[in-house]
Protein backbone atom coordinates (compact mmCIF):
# COMPACT_ATOMS: atom_id res chain seq x y z
CA UNK A 1 0.00 0.00 0.00
CA UNK A 2 1.01 3.65 -0.45
CA UNK A 3 2.36 5.27 3.12
CA UNK A 4 2.48 8.92 3.47
CA UNK A 5 5.61 8.83 5.61
CA UNK A 6 7.05 12.00 8.02
CA UNK A 7 10.01 12.29 8.61
CA UNK A 8 13.41 13.78 9.71
CA UNK A 9 17.08 13.97 8.02
CA UNK A 10 20.08 14.10 10.30
CA UNK A 11 19.77 17.65 9.71
CA UNK A 12 16.50 18.21 11.65
CA UNK A 13 14.93 19.13 8.60
CA UNK A 14 11.69 17.31 7.93
CA UNK A 15 10.78 15.01 4.57
CA UNK A 16 7.65 14.31 3.28
CA UNK A 17 7.70 10.95 1.18
CA UNK A 18 5.59 8.02 -0.14
CA UNK A 19 6.30 4.55 0.99
CA UNK A 20 5.24 1.44 -1.01
CA UNK A 21 4.90 -0.85 2.09
CA UNK A 22 3.20 -3.49 3.62
CA UNK A 23 2.11 -1.56 6.74
CA UNK A 24 3.42 1.11 8.77
CA UNK A 25 6.13 -0.64 10.50
CA UNK A 26 7.50 -1.59 7.54
CA UNK A 27 7.68 1.88 5.67
CA UNK A 28 9.23 2.90 9.13
CA UNK A 29 12.19 0.62 8.45
CA UNK A 30 12.74 1.50 5.12
CA UNK A 31 13.37 5.38 6.01
CA UNK A 32 14.96 4.39 9.34
CA UNK A 33 17.69 2.22 6.85
CA UNK A 34 18.03 5.43 5.11
CA UNK A 35 19.07 7.59 8.26
CA UNK A 36 15.24 9.63 8.33
CA UNK A 37 13.31 9.24 11.67
CA UNK A 38 10.23 8.51 10.88
CA UNK A 39 7.53 10.93 13.22
CA UNK A 40 4.18 9.93 11.53
CA UNK A 41 3.02 7.39 8.79
CA UNK A 42 -0.52 7.53 7.43
CA UNK A 43 -2.59 6.16 4.49
CA UNK A 44 -3.53 8.84 2.15
CA UNK A 45 -4.99 9.59 -1.57
CA UNK A 46 -2.93 11.39 -4.34
CA UNK A 47 -5.04 14.55 -4.09
CA UNK A 48 -4.85 14.24 0.10
CA UNK A 49 -0.85 13.82 -0.04
CA UNK A 50 -0.84 17.23 -2.26
CA UNK A 51 -2.81 19.39 -0.54
CA UNK A 52 -0.98 18.18 2.71
CA UNK A 53 2.41 18.71 1.11
CA UNK A 54 1.89 22.15 -0.17
CA UNK A 55 0.19 22.81 3.23
CA UNK A 56 3.39 22.25 4.73
CA UNK A 57 5.33 24.14 2.11
CA UNK A 58 3.78 26.78 3.38
CA UNK A 59 4.90 27.00 7.15
CA UNK A 60 7.03 30.01 7.79
CA UNK A 61 10.35 30.18 9.33
CA UNK A 62 10.01 31.34 12.95
CA UNK A 63 13.30 32.00 15.05
CA UNK A 64 14.49 29.18 17.78
CA UNK A 65 13.82 32.29 20.32
CA UNK A 66 10.28 32.65 19.12
CA UNK A 67 9.77 28.66 19.10
CA UNK A 68 11.16 28.26 22.23
CA UNK A 69 9.05 30.79 23.73
CA UNK A 70 5.66 30.04 22.07
CA UNK A 71 6.36 26.00 22.75
CA UNK A 72 6.78 26.79 26.62
CA UNK A 73 3.89 28.65 27.26
CA UNK A 74 1.92 26.33 25.10
CA UNK A 75 3.65 22.86 27.38
CA UNK A 76 2.59 25.09 30.62
CA UNK A 77 -0.80 26.23 30.39
CA UNK A 78 -2.02 23.28 28.70
CA UNK A 79 -0.54 21.18 31.61
CA UNK A 80 -2.31 23.15 34.04
CA UNK A 81 -5.63 23.36 32.55
CA UNK A 82 -5.76 19.40 31.39
CA UNK A 83 -4.52 19.23 35.21
CA UNK A 84 -7.73 20.50 36.13
CA UNK A 85 -10.34 18.83 34.27
CA UNK A 86 -10.69 21.37 30.91
CA UNK A 87 -11.42 19.28 27.78
CA UNK A 88 -8.64 19.90 25.52
CA UNK A 89 -10.68 21.60 23.38
CA UNK A 90 -11.53 24.23 26.10
CA UNK A 91 -7.93 24.69 27.04
CA UNK A 92 -6.75 25.39 22.85
CA UNK A 93 -10.06 28.18 23.52
CA UNK A 94 -8.57 29.37 26.13
CA UNK A 95 -4.79 30.03 25.02
CA UNK A 96 -6.07 31.43 21.69
CA UNK A 97 -8.46 34.08 23.51
CA UNK A 98 -5.00 35.08 25.29
CA UNK A 99 -2.60 34.88 21.89
CA UNK A 100 -2.16 37.90 19.86
CA UNK A 101 -2.96 38.13 16.13
CA UNK A 102 -0.13 36.15 14.52
CA UNK A 103 0.82 33.67 13.37
CA UNK A 104 1.45 31.85 16.24
CA UNK A 105 -2.27 32.34 17.22
CA UNK A 106 -3.26 30.84 13.27
CA UNK A 107 -1.43 28.07 14.21
CA UNK A 108 -3.45 27.56 17.16
CA UNK A 109 -6.77 27.47 15.59
CA UNK A 110 -5.49 25.50 13.13
CA UNK A 111 -4.58 22.78 16.15
CA UNK A 112 -8.39 23.30 17.13
CA UNK A 113 -9.69 22.98 14.00
CA UNK A 114 -8.42 19.73 13.69
CA UNK A 115 -9.59 18.02 17.51
CA UNK A 116 -12.71 19.24 16.33
CA UNK A 117 -12.42 16.89 13.16
CA UNK A 118 -11.97 14.25 15.27
CA UNK A 119 -7.96 14.18 15.40
CA UNK A 120 -5.29 13.74 18.19
CA UNK A 121 -3.23 16.39 19.28
CA UNK A 122 0.02 14.83 18.56
CA UNK A 123 -1.32 14.66 14.52
CA UNK A 124 -2.54 18.30 14.79
CA UNK A 125 0.51 19.44 16.20
CA UNK A 126 2.30 17.73 13.75
CA UNK A 127 0.92 20.19 10.75
CA UNK A 128 2.95 22.87 12.42
CA UNK A 129 7.02 21.69 12.76
CA UNK A 130 7.45 24.96 13.08
CA UNK A 131 6.48 25.31 16.57
CA UNK A 132 6.37 21.50 17.82
CA UNK A 133 9.84 19.39 17.04
CA UNK A 134 9.58 15.80 16.86
CA UNK A 135 10.78 15.56 20.60
CA UNK A 136 8.10 17.50 21.69
CA UNK A 137 5.26 15.38 19.54
CA UNK A 138 6.75 12.25 20.72
CA UNK A 139 6.33 13.34 23.85
CA UNK A 140 2.71 14.15 23.72
CA UNK A 141 1.50 11.13 21.66
CA UNK A 142 3.21 9.18 24.13
CA UNK A 143 0.84 11.29 26.67
CA UNK A 144 -1.88 10.29 24.71
CA UNK A 145 -1.55 6.44 24.74
CA UNK A 146 -0.95 5.95 28.06
CA UNK A 147 -3.44 8.84 29.37
CA UNK A 148 -0.61 11.00 31.03
CA UNK A 149 -0.95 13.87 28.81
CA UNK A 150 -0.76 16.39 31.68
CA UNK A 151 2.39 14.82 33.14
CA UNK A 152 4.12 14.44 29.58
CA UNK A 153 2.97 18.13 29.01
CA UNK A 154 4.81 19.19 32.56
CA UNK A 155 7.99 17.22 31.66
CA UNK A 156 8.13 19.19 28.31
CA UNK A 157 7.13 22.71 29.68
CA UNK A 158 10.11 22.12 32.10
CA UNK A 159 12.36 20.48 29.19
CA UNK A 160 11.93 24.15 27.10
CA UNK A 161 11.94 26.17 30.21
CA UNK A 162 15.41 24.52 30.84
CA UNK A 163 16.69 25.23 27.87
CA UNK A 164 15.36 29.13 27.72
CA UNK A 165 17.63 29.28 30.90
CA UNK A 166 20.67 28.08 29.28
CA UNK A 167 20.34 30.43 26.62
CA UNK A 168 19.45 33.72 28.47
CA UNK A 169 22.83 33.19 31.08
CA UNK A 170 24.59 32.27 27.91
CA UNK A 171 23.27 35.49 26.41
CA UNK A 172 23.72 37.39 29.31
CA UNK A 173 26.96 36.34 29.87
CA UNK A 174 28.13 37.54 26.47
CA UNK A 175 26.32 41.07 26.15
CA UNK A 176 28.67 42.52 28.40
CA UNK A 177 32.07 41.78 26.31
CA UNK A 178 30.29 42.09 22.87
CA UNK A 179 29.07 45.56 24.09
CA UNK A 180 33.04 46.79 24.85
CA UNK A 181 33.91 45.39 21.55
CA UNK A 182 31.66 47.24 20.37
CA UNK A 183 31.99 50.43 21.68
CA UNK A 184 36.10 49.84 21.27
CA UNK A 185 35.53 49.78 17.99
CA UNK A 186 33.54 52.83 17.45
CA UNK A 187 36.23 54.78 18.88
CA UNK A 188 39.06 53.56 17.24
CA UNK A 189 37.01 54.18 14.24
CA UNK A 190 36.46 57.58 15.02
CA UNK A 191 40.03 58.30 15.98
CA UNK A 192 41.07 57.30 12.99
CA UNK A 193 38.72 58.22 10.12
CA UNK A 194 38.33 62.28 12.05
CA UNK A 195 41.14 62.96 14.70
CA UNK A 196 44.01 61.15 13.18
CA UNK A 197 43.66 63.29 9.67
CA UNK A 198 43.66 66.54 11.34
CA UNK A 199 46.90 65.42 13.27
CA UNK A 200 48.42 64.61 10.13
CA UNK A 201 48.05 67.82 8.86
CA UNK A 202 49.82 69.54 11.57
CA UNK A 203 52.82 67.06 11.74
CA UNK A 204 53.31 68.28 7.88
CA UNK A 205 52.82 71.68 8.85
CA UNK A 206 55.85 71.40 11.23
CA UNK A 207 57.72 69.00 9.58
CA UNK A 208 59.52 67.09 12.55
CA UNK A 209 60.35 63.71 12.92
CA UNK A 210 57.87 61.09 13.85
CA UNK A 211 57.52 58.19 16.12
CA UNK A 212 57.39 54.56 14.28
CA UNK A 213 54.28 54.10 15.94
CA UNK A 214 52.70 57.60 14.85
CA UNK A 215 54.05 56.61 11.15
CA UNK A 216 52.18 53.49 11.30
CA UNK A 217 49.02 54.84 12.14
CA UNK A 218 49.41 57.35 9.63
CA UNK A 219 50.18 55.20 6.68
CA UNK A 220 46.81 53.25 7.96
CA UNK A 221 44.30 55.84 8.33
CA UNK A 222 45.40 56.80 5.19
CA UNK A 223 44.72 53.21 3.74
CA UNK A 224 41.45 53.35 5.05
CA UNK A 225 40.38 56.50 3.91
CA UNK A 226 41.36 55.60 -0.07
CA UNK A 227 40.67 51.61 0.16
CA UNK A 228 37.85 51.50 2.77
CA UNK A 229 35.17 50.37 0.44
CA UNK A 230 38.06 47.38 -0.68
CA UNK A 231 38.10 46.69 2.81
CA UNK A 232 34.24 46.46 3.50
CA UNK A 233 33.77 44.89 -0.25
CA UNK A 234 36.14 42.19 1.22
CA UNK A 235 34.99 41.78 4.82
CA UNK A 236 31.48 41.23 3.35
CA UNK A 237 32.50 38.27 0.82
CA UNK A 238 34.56 36.86 3.48
CA UNK A 239 31.21 36.52 6.02
CA UNK A 240 29.46 35.53 3.76
CA UNK A 241 31.48 32.57 2.14
CA UNK A 242 32.39 31.68 5.98
CA UNK A 243 28.11 31.60 6.26
CA UNK A 244 27.41 29.70 2.93
CA UNK A 245 30.17 27.18 4.09
CA UNK A 246 28.94 26.75 7.72
CA UNK A 247 25.44 25.81 6.04
CA UNK A 248 26.93 22.60 3.75
CA UNK A 249 26.96 19.80 5.30
CA UNK A 250 30.86 19.66 4.99
CA UNK A 251 31.12 23.17 6.82
CA UNK A 252 28.67 22.30 9.60
CA UNK A 253 30.30 18.93 10.31
CA UNK A 254 34.00 20.97 10.46
CA UNK A 255 32.77 23.45 12.75
CA UNK A 256 31.00 21.10 14.96
CA UNK A 257 33.83 19.22 15.39
CA UNK A 258 36.42 22.11 15.73
CA UNK A 259 33.91 24.11 18.75
CA UNK A 260 34.33 21.41 20.74
CA UNK A 261 38.13 20.89 20.74
CA UNK A 262 38.34 24.71 21.65
CA UNK A 263 41.38 24.57 24.22
CA UNK A 264 39.19 26.73 27.07
CA UNK A 265 35.51 27.59 25.99
CA UNK A 266 35.30 23.78 24.01
CA UNK A 267 34.86 22.55 27.44
CA UNK A 268 31.58 24.73 28.27
CA UNK A 269 30.51 24.07 25.23
CA UNK A 270 30.87 19.99 25.71
CA UNK A 271 28.87 20.88 29.08
CA UNK A 272 26.17 22.26 27.49
CA UNK A 273 25.72 19.76 24.54
CA UNK A 274 26.18 17.10 27.07
CA UNK A 275 23.88 18.41 29.49
CA UNK A 276 20.86 18.79 26.55
CA UNK A 277 21.69 15.21 25.25
CA UNK A 278 21.17 14.01 28.85
CA UNK A 279 17.85 15.78 29.33
CA UNK A 280 15.96 15.29 26.25
CA UNK A 281 17.48 11.84 26.42
CA UNK A 282 16.14 11.49 29.72
CA UNK A 283 12.72 13.47 29.45
CA UNK A 284 12.31 10.74 26.34
CA UNK A 285 13.18 7.42 28.64
CA UNK A 286 10.72 9.09 31.79
CA UNK A 287 8.03 9.35 28.89
CA UNK A 288 8.22 6.01 28.01
CA UNK A 289 9.39 6.05 24.66
CA UNK A 290 10.87 3.76 23.38
CA UNK A 291 15.20 3.57 23.61
CA UNK A 292 15.58 3.76 19.61
CA UNK A 293 12.96 6.08 19.14
CA UNK A 294 14.63 8.46 21.98
CA UNK A 295 17.81 8.18 20.46
CA UNK A 296 16.88 9.22 16.89
CA UNK A 297 14.89 12.05 18.52
CA UNK A 298 17.81 13.03 20.72
CA UNK A 299 19.93 13.41 17.90
CA UNK A 300 18.04 15.32 15.40
CA UNK A 301 17.74 18.05 18.71
CA UNK A 302 21.32 18.14 19.61
CA UNK A 303 22.28 21.28 16.32
CA UNK A 304 25.73 19.16 16.74
CA UNK A 305 27.42 16.85 14.38
CA UNK A 306 29.92 15.40 16.93
CA UNK A 307 27.48 14.76 19.20
CA UNK A 308 24.96 13.26 16.51
CA UNK A 309 27.36 11.04 15.17
CA UNK A 310 28.03 9.94 19.08
CA UNK A 311 24.44 9.40 19.38
CA UNK A 312 24.04 7.38 15.85
CA UNK A 313 26.88 4.91 17.21
CA UNK A 314 24.73 4.12 20.37
CA UNK A 315 22.03 3.44 17.99
CA UNK A 316 23.61 1.11 16.05
CA UNK A 317 24.54 -0.81 19.49
CA UNK A 318 20.80 -0.52 20.92
CA UNK A 319 19.19 -1.98 17.17
CA UNK A 320 22.19 -4.70 17.81
CA UNK A 321 20.51 -5.28 21.32
CA UNK A 322 24.31 -4.12 22.88
CA UNK A 323 24.68 -1.53 25.42
CA UNK A 324 24.52 2.00 24.59
CA UNK A 325 26.69 3.50 26.99
CA UNK A 326 29.94 2.45 25.16
CA UNK A 327 28.69 4.36 22.18
CA UNK A 328 28.68 7.59 24.80
CA UNK A 329 31.05 7.50 27.14
CA UNK A 330 33.89 6.27 24.83
CA UNK A 331 33.67 7.90 21.95
CA UNK A 332 36.12 10.71 20.99
CA UNK A 333 36.55 14.04 18.65
CA UNK A 334 39.73 14.67 17.50
CA UNK A 335 41.17 13.18 20.79
CA UNK A 336 38.50 15.20 23.31
CA UNK A 337 36.07 13.05 24.63
CA UNK A 338 32.62 14.36 24.23
CA UNK A 339 30.96 12.78 27.63
CA UNK A 340 33.35 13.26 30.56
CA UNK A 341 34.55 10.38 32.59
CA UNK A 342 31.91 10.73 35.73
CA UNK A 343 28.93 11.27 33.48
CA UNK A 344 30.14 7.86 31.33
CA UNK A 345 30.35 5.81 34.78
CA UNK A 346 26.71 7.12 35.59
CA UNK A 347 25.38 6.04 32.52
CA UNK A 348 26.84 3.19 32.29
CA UNK A 349 25.63 3.09 36.35
CA UNK A 350 22.02 3.66 35.42
CA UNK A 351 22.02 1.10 32.19
CA UNK A 352 23.13 -1.56 34.62
CA UNK A 353 19.90 -1.40 37.14
CA UNK A 354 17.53 -0.28 34.23
CA UNK A 355 17.13 3.87 35.86
CA UNK A 356 18.46 5.25 32.83
CA UNK A 357 16.06 7.96 32.67
CA UNK A 358 16.10 8.99 36.26
CA UNK A 359 19.89 8.92 36.51
CA UNK A 360 20.10 11.11 32.70
CA UNK A 361 17.59 13.57 34.39
CA UNK A 362 20.15 13.71 37.54
CA UNK A 363 22.65 14.49 35.31
CA UNK A 364 21.04 17.16 33.81
CA UNK A 365 20.75 19.17 36.38
CA UNK A 366 24.21 18.71 37.97
CA UNK A 367 25.58 19.66 34.81
CA UNK A 368 23.24 22.43 34.59
CA UNK A 369 25.14 24.30 37.71
CA UNK A 370 28.71 23.03 36.60
CA UNK A 371 27.48 25.01 33.40
CA UNK A 372 26.49 28.21 35.43
CA UNK A 373 29.49 28.26 37.28
CA UNK A 374 31.65 27.50 34.24
CA UNK A 375 30.21 30.72 32.40
CA UNK A 376 30.15 33.08 35.16
CA UNK A 377 33.58 32.17 35.40
CA UNK A 378 34.84 32.50 32.09
CA UNK A 379 32.45 36.09 32.13
CA UNK A 380 34.67 37.29 34.93
CA UNK A 381 38.09 36.33 33.24
CA UNK A 382 37.25 37.54 29.95
CA UNK A 383 35.76 41.21 30.93
CA UNK A 384 38.80 42.23 32.65
CA UNK A 385 41.17 40.68 29.37
CA UNK A 386 39.06 42.66 26.98
CA UNK A 387 39.11 45.93 28.75
CA UNK A 388 42.94 45.41 29.30
CA UNK A 389 43.91 44.32 25.35
CA UNK A 390 41.24 47.13 24.07
CA UNK A 391 42.41 49.84 26.68
CA UNK A 392 46.19 49.10 25.47
CA UNK A 393 44.94 49.31 21.98
CA UNK A 394 43.19 52.72 22.38
CA UNK A 395 46.26 53.72 24.65
CA UNK A 396 48.50 53.06 22.00
CA UNK A 397 46.66 55.35 19.07
CA UNK A 398 46.32 58.03 21.72
CA UNK A 399 49.90 58.10 22.54
CA UNK A 400 50.67 57.94 18.71
CA UNK A 401 48.99 61.15 18.11
CA UNK A 402 49.88 63.25 21.33
CA UNK A 403 53.95 62.16 21.65
CA UNK A 404 54.81 64.18 18.53
CA UNK A 405 53.11 67.14 20.09
CA UNK A 406 54.53 66.62 23.53
CA UNK A 407 57.92 65.92 21.76
CA UNK A 408 57.75 69.21 19.74
CA UNK A 409 56.17 71.38 22.70
CA UNK A 410 59.41 70.08 24.88
CA UNK A 411 61.70 70.74 21.54
CA UNK A 412 60.27 74.61 21.44
CA UNK A 413 60.72 74.97 25.30
CA UNK A 414 64.64 73.67 25.24
CA UNK A 415 64.77 76.37 22.46
CA UNK A 416 63.43 79.51 24.00
CA UNK A 417 65.42 78.83 27.12
CA UNK A 418 69.47 79.26 25.04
Amino acid sequence: MKLRCRAFDSAGKAVVETVDAQDAAAATEILRRRGLFVAEVTEESAAAMARSSGASSSNRHVGSRARLNALTGFSRQMAVLLSTGTPILDALVSLERQTPAGHWKDSLSDIRARIEQGHSLSESLAQHPEYFDAVSRSLIAAGESGGQLPVMLDRLAKLTRQQQRVNASVMGAMAYPVLLIGVSLVVLSLMIGFVLPRFEQLFKSLNAPLPPTTRFMLAFGGFMAQWWWAVFAGAVALVTSAVFYTRSRAGRTALDNAVVRLPIFGTLIRGLLTARLARVLGVLLEGRVPLLDALGLTRLSMGNAAYSTMIARAEDAATRGESISPGLADFKSGGAALIGPATGESIRSGERTGKLGPVLLNIADALDEDNEIVVRSLTSIIEPIILLVLGLVVGVVALSMFVPLFDLTSASGHGGAH
